[in-house]
């Protein structure tokens, strides 16, 4: 980030405004929502600028413009209409120490303006650093549509009440309470306008403790997705906002724990193949261990936990120990690899059958059934196979012959390190090997129907001999 995004204290404290024409007017109107006191400096000032400062919102100085008029300022704007004179008065702030922005001169701006979705006390600025205000009033007319116009009153109820419920409840107690009270019962009876049913309920969750959310440990089983932070599910992220402690794997991208609450516990469970410093059991045991202590517990799994993510041995065992277990989907490697190169996983009159299979089983390194059983129209995408590439590579080549496969294999799908590699039977593992890709890929077996094969080489069924 060239700008840091930061919310200054105005209460009480001077904002100096030099101009008396249209671009002031707007600077001004941007203040006035704020308890700062507002200066004007100009010699004379347009019908709106002088309508406020006759109602006393703003306060005018047609004294010569000295350092001393910028000392103890929380901002200048300057927008005299004159770039020159702006560039002046410019120099004069800077030597007085103030923060200023120069309208229309971001080379003279030590703040930029954001665009602003006003829900008094929630407030949501946006910034494109000056280059692109287009997209941020776009994305501004979004915000508003997406917030309530009223929200800003529950977040001040709240406000009012934190004393209260820090008072009365326990910190678990209290993450609950406004987790619902923002999600659930409250918030939609505010939206809807029964402020008063909103604040007796909150009201009386605090005196009684009885919130309407679950006080015992839950697990949420996480997909991230293919590891990039923008590819996880909107409802991956809530649940990484109300965790306790977050357990995640190796593949994920760091800025993807950027998304969990700043308090949350992160550890580290990853296992890379051969080295299992976290076996699943202890991983599993962990989670149990953490839900019976009453946290909410996220386990953090790349792609999707319900495909070869060992996400159902994780839920099983959960359920038996009674704890509440909740599965988010997320994009699974193979989607992620197939957009990542631009390909569909299916395709009409060329494949009609998608197998997602493993290369790996707890034993080791094994050529899949389904590459033993491909028939044109078959797309197959392997998960954790590079080991058997050599393997699969002469399985191929023997049932079906060279040319019928399609085959790619993407590594760390989506990802800066994205690596694809075009291949064909015979060069597989070789291709592999050369282009670094030794265990985190997907392998794209693809046998298009347009490709028949008259008779396809099976292997001569091994002679048997009677010995009487």
């Amino acid at each position: 980030m060239k700008t840091f995004p930061m919310f200054l204290t105005m209460a009480g404290r001077r904002v100096v405004i030099v101009g008396g024409g249209e671009q002031a007017a707007q600077k001004s109107r941007l203040i006035l929502k704020t308890e700062a006191e507002i200066v004007v400096m100009a010699p004379a000032l347009d019908e709106e600028l002088s309508a406020l400062a006759a109602a006393g919102k703003l306060r005018l100085d047609t004294s010569p413009i000295t350092a001393a008029h910028f000392a103890d300022t929380a901002l200048v704007f300057v927008a005299s209409g004159c770039p020159g004179i702006d560039a002046a008065i410019h120099a004069i702030a800077k030597d007085a120490g103030a923060t200023v922005n120069v309208v229309d001169q971001p080379a003279l701006c030590d703040a930029i303006t954001p665009s602003i979705v006003d829900r008094d006390p929630v407030v949501v600025a946006i910034g494109t650093e000056g280059t692109a205000p287009v997209l941020a009033r776009q994305i501004k007319t979004q915000m508003e549509q997406a917030l309530e116009p009223r929200l800003g009153d529950l977040a001040a109820l709240a406000g009012r009440l934190r004393d209260a419920a820090a008072a009365r409840l326990a910190p678990r107690a209290r993450r609950d309470l406004w987790r619902w009270v923002f999600n659930a019962a409250p918030r939609e009876a505010h939206a809807r306008g029964a402020e008063r049913e909103a604040a007796s309920l909150i009201k009386n969750a605090i005196a009684t403790g009885e919130i309407d959310a679950k006080g015992a440990g839950s697990v949420s089983l996480v997909g991230a997705g293919p590891g990039s932070k923008d590819l996880i599910t909107l409802r991956g992220v809530q649940r990484l906002q109300e965790a306790d402690v977050i357990f995640y794997d190796r593949l994920l991208e760091p800025e993807i724990l950027e998304l969990a609450r700043r308090d949350a516990e992160r550890v580290y469970v990853g296992k890379a193949p051969g080295c299992h410093s976290w076996p699943q059991e202890k991983i599993t045991q962990t989670l149990i261990s953490a839900a019976k202590r009453g946290q909410r517990v996220v386990r953090l799994k790349c792609g999707d936990p319900g495909i070869f993510g060992r996400g159902g041995e994780e839920a099983r065992a959960l359920k038996a120990h009674d704890i509440d277990v909740e599965i988010v989907p997320g994009v699974t490697a193979a989607c992620a690899a197939a957009a990542a190169i631009g390909e569909s996983l299916t395709d009409r009159d060329e494949v009609n059958t998608l197998v997602l299979t493993t290369g790996h089983l707890q034993d080791g390194y094994v050529v899949p059934e389904a590459v033993m059983n491909m028939r044109p129209g078959t797309c197959v995408a392997l998960y954790m196979a590079v080991g058997a590439a050599a393997d699969i590579g002469a399985q191929i080549e023997a049932l079906y012959g060279v040319d019928q496969i399609e085959i790619t294999a993407v590594a760390h799908a989506q990802r800066s390190s994205q690596k694809v590699v075009k291949s064909c039977v015979r060069q597989l593992s070789d291709d592999l090997e050369s282009a670094g890709i030794t265990d985190t890929a997907i392998v794209f077996l693809r046998w298009p129907e347009t490709k028949q094969i008259e008779q396809p080489v099976v292997p001569a069924a091994p002679k048997l001999t009677m010995v009487s």
